[in-house]
């Protein structure tokens, strides 16, 4: 029966922002310049990294990865959404709605873990700098990135398999820009507790613990500059962390926002703007945060556009 009520719905309906009609154009004018922008800037930052020799260490090779994934996690709902706004069509497929919903988790877990991976990395920089080297040796790196997209990927597909089995009759339409996987269980006919409980394991699994490992990493970090306070010493932590902190502080601080805080059931509102955040402006931020408040990149940048112009 499950398999029957799957195959009958083969299409939802997106019903976007929460936007008046005559709005359209702007919002599409601005949402398309931040997808650019997010594009563009990572792309920028993935070509720094690549072509620069100084910024071939652990912390720039956890961000050349981040930069990646701000480009795909963007790209997989911000170009549905667009074309939505343009053709006036809010049909998507149930497969193209099953992949969505296992790409953005994926990426969302990967995220989070590289995240965790540059607060390990900050904290051997600053707690245990004359073992750097030799603990944050390209081995690890490699392990931690490895393991990440492993449990990244299997966590994604658990939820994806777990929707594939639920049953969707009648009403198709989705209150939102996406495919988001907490919508799709409001919608569907079929009991969602097991989905729920995988939900509520998972999120603890992939944000709680790495959240609070940063913490962790952060406290000791702290703990190891009072016990020496000196201006250079404060100095060098804030360069070394400052970005990485701000980009933390925008991840972890919409998604509290998003499920610590739920709208009411009548309204989806917050939560379609809440996701705009995370899908659209943290990743367009992440570029400007590193290179605006980090002196390594905007050295590298400089050396890059002064061989350009020498040339």
């Amino acid at each position: 029966m499950g398999r029957e009520n799957q195959s009958s719905m083969s299409e939802f309906l997106l019903l976007g922002l929460p936007i008046q009609p005559e709005q359209k154009g702007v919002f599409f004018a601005l949402f398309l310049g931040v997808y650019l922008a997010t594009v563009l800037g990572n792309l920028l930052i993935l070509l720094v990294i690549r072509l620069d020799p100084h910024l071939h260490t652990p912390m720039y090779f956890f961000l050349s990865h981040l930069a990646f994934i701000d480009i795909t996690f963007s790209s997989v709902t911000t170009p549905k959404m667009l074309m939505n706004m343009q053709t006036q069509s809010q049909s998507i497929s149930y497969a193209g709605c099953i992949s969505q919903v296992y790409f953005f988790l994926m990426l969302g877990c990967l995220d989070s873990f590289l995240l965790t991976s540059m607060a390990y990395d900050r904290y051997v920089a600053i707690c245990h700098p004359l073992h750097y080297i030799t603990i944050m040796s390209q081995s690890l790196c490699f392990l931690l990135v490895i393991v990440s997209w492993v449990l990244s990927s299997a966590s994604a597909i658990l939820h994806t398999l777990l929707l594939a089995h639920l049953s969707f009759c009648g009403d198709n339409l989705l209150p939102h820009f996406f495919c988001d996987l907490a919508t799709l269980l409001k919608l569907s006919t079929s009991d969602t507790t097991v989905n729920e409980l995988f939900i509520l394991t998972v999120g603890v699994v992939v944000i709680t613990l790495p959240f609070a490992c940063i913490l962790v990493s952060y406290g000791c970090i702290g703990a190891t500059i009072l016990r020496v306070p000196s201006t250079k010493g404060l100095y060098k932590a804030l360069s070394t962390c400052g970005s990485h902190l701000s980009v933390v502080a925008l991840y972890y601080g919409t998604i509290i926002g998003l499920y610590f805080f739920p709208s009411s059931n009548n309204s989806n509102d917050k939560d379609v703007i809440v996701a705009i955040l995370y899908t659209l402006i943290t990743p367009m931020l992440n570029p400007f945060i590193y290179s605006l408040r980090n002196q390594d990149m905007k050295g590298a940048l400089g050396n890059i556009l002064s061989r350009g112009r020498f040339s």
